[in-house]
């Protein structure tokens, strides 16, 4: 029985898209295809450095959260030996040096971790990490193995490896070693047998040295994977042909891309420009190459722990690490952040999902149909680019009744309109050169009877912009549902009131629990078509406009009567300007029982008085 049953009113707020992954464990580097392989799937990071011996503990939540909610995928590590051994032979890794809380920390908020154990580090921390004791021992030479060190941490580490069920996917060997003095192969061998040792053969191990062809070769050691490390006074595309020169193949990785500088005692503040660093960051995830930010929060030289410099003269770094960096030295979203923010919204979704998800990029061959991927029912992205300017409409077509079964277009993220099986075969675009092209493809049901049984969607062959024929497609399985069911679109919530927009995207809200969990119906007046989910469950489609059904049936034990109801909607073609949806006591009846307003948020603005969904309460 639905007597009774109350009809709520929510308004939705527009959330970035994640993706999940497969659930085995592996992380590895494909040369065929270079780049990353995270379970057996292309995988492009984007990483910030965070020093934990520069922050309280308190707060290493706080900032491993900010940096998630920027849209990082994984954070980069120092491990200090100094900060735990300041005492020969003795190690402290309790509280503030508490590595695998910190870990723990990262793995919860969903990061991936790239470590750096050194054993030397530099990060303008007193003597690059190096414990001041060694200083004690007669003629010694401190870049050396550091046996009993790495014995103890790299113990402490193999659990936490990606493949062993933790969060770190890679290890850097040594810390620039191209830009000592010295250049001892010898000494990296060691190094390297050291880390196999004690971290297994499956973990990657890399090496990081400076846009120099001295630092690089002197640096780098087969058997490790050289990365090049740069900032915005750099050609990107000179260095990564350097990277090349030492690694022909396997992905792109710039391991310490400069956001700012550090400061020294009476000099000039140094800051590195906002825009510079955005473009810059935009055109390296472009290629497909992986980006760490260096840093991304620089946090305190606390106590005695700040390192010097000496060229022409001997200079301090103050104590302050704030590194212009985009969040600040007290934890706080910046200018900086915002736009970095941006550019991994544009690289990442476009609504819903116009962007550069690379690391789930599949190339095209001959068929670009659905089941070739292993995608069998939801949506598929398919990518290229312009071949050429198209300044006035130009034809987009779909050969052949090629589109199975409905396609929404976009170019550079700007939605232009959408193409269907058998009804709209042709539509105008326009654009630059180079711009790229997202057409995200819909399958709405198999045939299910007769000659026509044998139905396949996706793209089913190339489309022709006027007289060009595009080609090299990249291919992205979009798993909607596995997100939504692990929750991951509602905790990544955040912002305020924005105005709707044409083309896919993806709202959420809550339905406030009435202490009743009865059956109830959805209706979406004034959205055009999509699909909904409420607590993790697929209610279906949703297309008032084509009818005849209005409303999508909620079965009372997909609701909860004790908590908040999550609601999420993916509008496809345009939301309406109020964003509210209605919970009815029947099919397209009004007996308005009540009414709750649940407000939207503009994801431009990440950070409020927490760090958490900001859904306010009822007016």
């Amino acid at each position: 029985m639905k007597s009774q049953t109350t009809f709520v009113l929510l308004s939705l707020c527009l959330l970035p898209i994640i993706f999940v992954l497969a659930d085995s464990r592996s992380f590895s580097i494909d040369y065929k295809n270079n780049c990353f392989q995270k379970d057996g799937k292309p995988f492009q990071y984007i990483s910030g450095s965070i020093h934990y011996s520069r922050i309280p503990r308190e707060y290493w939540k706080d900032r491993l959260l900010k940096m998630y909610m920027t849209g990082l995928n994984a954070i980069q590590v120092y491990v200090p030996w100094n900060f735990h051994g300041t005492v020969q032979g003795v190690f402290n890794f309790a509280g503030d040096r508490d590595l695998e809380y910190f870990l723990n920390l990262a793995n919860q908020t969903g990061l991936l971790v790239i470590l750096r154990p050194g054993p030397y580090i530099c990060a303008e921390w007193e003597m690059g990490g190096l414990p001041a004791w060694l200083l004690q021992k007669p003629n010694i030479i401190l870049r050396s193995p550091a046996s009993e060190w790495l014995a103890v941490l790299l113990t402490k580490m193999r659990p936490w490896l990606y493949q062993n069920g933790g969060n770190i996917i890679s290890v850097q060997v040594e810390n620039e070693y191209g830009s000592y003095f010295a250049c001892d192969y010898n000494y990296m061998r060691h190094l390297h047998t050291l880390f196999r040792l004690f971290l297994g053969e499956d973990v990657i191990l890399f090496t990081t040295d400076g846009n120099t062809d001295k630092e690089m070769i002197c640096g780098t050691l087969e058997g490790l994977y050289a990365t090049i490390d740069f900032g915005t006074d750099t050609n990107i595309t000179a260095a990564f042909i350097r990277q090349r020169r030492f690694e022909p193949k396997g992905p792109l990785v710039n391991s310490e891309f400069y956001t700012g500088w550090l400061d020294h005692w009476g000099d000039k503040h140094a800051s590195v420009d906002t825009v510079k660093v955005s473009k810059m960051l935009g055109e390296m995830l472009s290629m497909g190459a992986s980006v760490n930010m260096y840093m991304f929060e620089g946090g305190t030289n606390f106590g005695y722990w700040n390192g010097a410099d000496h060229d022409s003269r001997f200079r301090s770094v103050v104590t302050s690490y704030d590194y212009n960096a985009p969040l600040s030295e007290a934890g706080d979203p910046t200018d900086k952040l915002l736009a970095i923010r941006d550019v991994i919204k544009n690289m990442w979704i476009y609504g819903l999902g116009f962007g550069g998800w690379s690391w789930l990029s599949v190339k095209a061959g001959l068929s670009l149909c659905y089941v070739n991927c292993v995608q069998y029912y939801g949506f598929m992205l398919y990518r290229t680019t312009l071949p050429r300017n198209v300044p006035e409409p130009t034809p987009l077509i779909s050969p052949l009744n090629g589109i199975h079964d409905r396609a929404y277009v976009s170019v550079n993220g700007v939605y232009q309109g959408l193409m269907e099986r058998d009804t709209a075969l042709v539509m105008n675009v326009t654009g630059q050169q180079g711009d790229q092209l997202d057409i995200l493809v819909e399958n709405m049901g198999r045939v299910n009877f007769g000659s026509y049984i044998n139905d396949k969607k996706g793209l089913l062959g190339n489309l022709i912009l006027g007289n060009d024929v595009l080609t090299d497609w990249s291919i992205y399985p979009l798993d909607i549902d596995t997100a939504v069911a692990n929750g991951w679109l509602q905790a990544a919530h955040s912002g305020s009131a924005m105005e709707a927009g044409d083309g896919p995207m993806i709202y959420s809200g809550t339905l406030k629990s009435t202490g009743l969990a009865w059956d109830t119906f959805v209706k979406l007046n004034g959205w055009t078509k999509g699909q909904v989910w409420v607590n993790e469950v697929n209610l279906g489609r949703y297309w008032p406009q084509r009818g005849p059904q209005q409303t999508l049936y909620v079965p009372g034990p997909f609701l909860s009567a004790t908590q908040p109801n999550n609601i999420t909607v993916l509008e496809l073609e345009r939301a309406p300007s109020h964003r509210r949806i209605l919970f009815m006591d029947r099919p397209q009846k009004k007996n308005l029982f009540f009414l709750y307003f649940v407000s939207a948020y503009d994801p431009s603005e990440l950070f409020g008085p927490c760090c958490c969904c900001r859904l306010c309460s009822k007016l």
